[in-house]
């Protein structure tokens, strides 16, 4: 153990005998520092985040999360909760604190027939994808397989199929949950309802999610999908034009917009590597037979250098990005909601995005509509339905000198955006330094004060406050 390892277990205060008790009472493990996996466990997404807590549990059940914060109640601990790690404000460890490690939570079931799955908190995005494949279904979720189901989930979640089938929340049907004082109940329309509705969109404020039960919808295994790039100089022409065949799409159509420096990837001419491109992730979620004809407006736009859509399996396409978002990088995040955008928008956004200070950093858009605005802005926390795009400009790179650098390049970007943006952010976007007012614009006025009123009723003394946190009203 190391002189750092032995000052944290010294400030925890507990004893061998204590700790002795609470490791035997688990079924999962229980990492102090200096122990053998401790250093992977507690590893973030994001390498800005260097956190060590006192105490890691990586639970095997509802039972040893239960058991758990009891025992950071009991002992004062704070609890920071990892699902897939991919929060991008770190909130997944604590420093000094009791860690809870769901990543060996990766239980998932379907029942076809019903057409439900229901999924353990450590599950990604990729493991689901592969469950509900195996039986043609599928339910809207992120685009980097890597991603943990429950951040998605409880922070709204949306995807290729959201224009079809709304979003994640708008499929989860009931939930499993462990409260701040350590008990457990179910949560769905019928049981315990208000809780049920902050728990969608809400963020991890109200309890830890020990199943997710969603609902599936019939889809692929193969999909008319795939990637048209364009010349980076061509861009503010094509994407006025995308938006404009957006916004008379069927709901069946999707598309990403990625502006970033070219990979190697071998259907791109060797001349475009290194050099900033146009990508377009566009998907048809219906049959294959009726997607080349529901994705010819968007392939007809301009001169593509490449286009690969075609019919391909769905979890090849979700799984499609994950190279530009894998572990290890330093991130720092910027987002936005658009309206149907114009052409001074546009202009800007090429404009800034052709200043990126590093080869890893992207500019993403996706487009949204459909059946998310159909639904009433208060049928969930997720209040943005009337938006047109969400964008999120994410800085990325390697080196921790360069930190101000590339963060500066987010933030301007970012601030020259604001002027054409709704003035909304998603939560799931949201970094570390966002403070309370960029907070309450996730939610809108009346939706957050409802959600602080839901935090009292369920984690009156903010037991759960490592997260994008609302503070229990009164």
């Amino acid at each position: 153990m190391t002189a750092q390892d032995a000052r944290i277990t010294a400030n925890v205060g507990l004893d061998d005998e204590t700790l002795t008790a609470f490791r035997d009472g688990l079924r999962g493990e229980l990492l102090e520092p200096g122990y053998e996996g401790y250093d992977d466990a507690r590893a973030l997404w994001n390498a800005m985040y260097d956190r060590r807590p006192a105490l890691i549990v990586r639970p095997r059940g509802a039972a040893d999360i239960m058991q758990a914060v009891r025992f950071a109640g009991e002992h004062g601990l704070e609890i920071a909760i990892r699902g897939g790690a991919h929060n991008v404000a770190g909130n997944g460890a604590c420093d000094n604190g009791l860690m809870l490690d769901c990543s060996a939570m990766t239980g998932i079931r379907v029942e076809p027939e019903a057409r439900i799955a229901h999924v353990e908190p450590g599950a990604r995005l990729g493991d689901l994808d592969r469950e509900t494949q195996a039986h043609g279904l599928a339910t809207p979720l992120g685009f980097i397989s890597g991603t943990g189901v429950a951040g998605l989930t409880l922070g709204g979640g949306f995807g290729y199929l959201s224009r079809k089938h709304g979003m994640t929340v708008d499929n989860l049907r009931a939930a499993d949950v462990v409260t701040a004082d350590g008990r457990f109940v179910r949560a769905s329309a019928d049981e315990n309802p208000e809780l049920f509705w902050a728990l969608r969109g809400g963020g991890g404020n109200f309890g830890i999610v020990t199943r997710f039960e969603l609902d599936l919808h019939p889809l692929g295994p193969q999909v008319m999908a795939g990637p048209v790039v364009h010349d980076f100089e061509d861009a503010p022409a094509v994407l006025r034009e995308v938006d404009r065949v957006m916004r008379e799409a069927p709901d069946e159509v999707s598309c990403l917009v990625v502006l970033r420096h070219a990979p190697p990837l071998p259907f791109l001419p060797e001349s475009v590597h290194g050099r900033m491109i146009l990508l377009l992730a566009m998907i048809h979620t219906g049959d294959t037979a009726d997607g080349e004809r529901a994705l010819a407006p968007l392939r007809a736009i301009g001169n593509p250098i490449a286009d690969k859509v075609c019919p391909r399996p769905y979890t090849a396409f979700q799984s499609m990005l994950d190279a530009s978002a894998a572990f290890g990088a330093r991130n720092y995040w910027k987002a936005h909601y658009l309206p149907p955008m114009s052409g001074s928008a546009v202009d800007t956004l090429c404009d800034r995005a052709g200043r990126m200070t590093s080869r890893e950093s992207v500019v993403g858009m996706m487009t949204l509509g459909g059946a998310i605005a159909r639904r009433r802005a208060d049928s969930t926390p997720y209040s943005h339905r009337d938006a047109s795009w969400v964008l999120n400009i994410q800085a990325r790179w390697r080196a921790a000198p360069e930190d101000d650098t590339h963060i500066g390049w987010a933030r301007e970007a970012f601030e020259a955006m604001t002027p054409h943006a709704t003035g909304g952010v998603y939560v799931n976007f949201l970094g570390g330094d966002e403070g309370a007012e960029r907070l309450r614009a996730a939610f809108g006025a009346g939706t957050f004060e409802r959600l602080a009123s839901v935090k009292a009723d369920w984690d009156p003394g903010n037991r759960f406050h490592l997260n994008q946190n609302i503070p229990p009203a009164g």
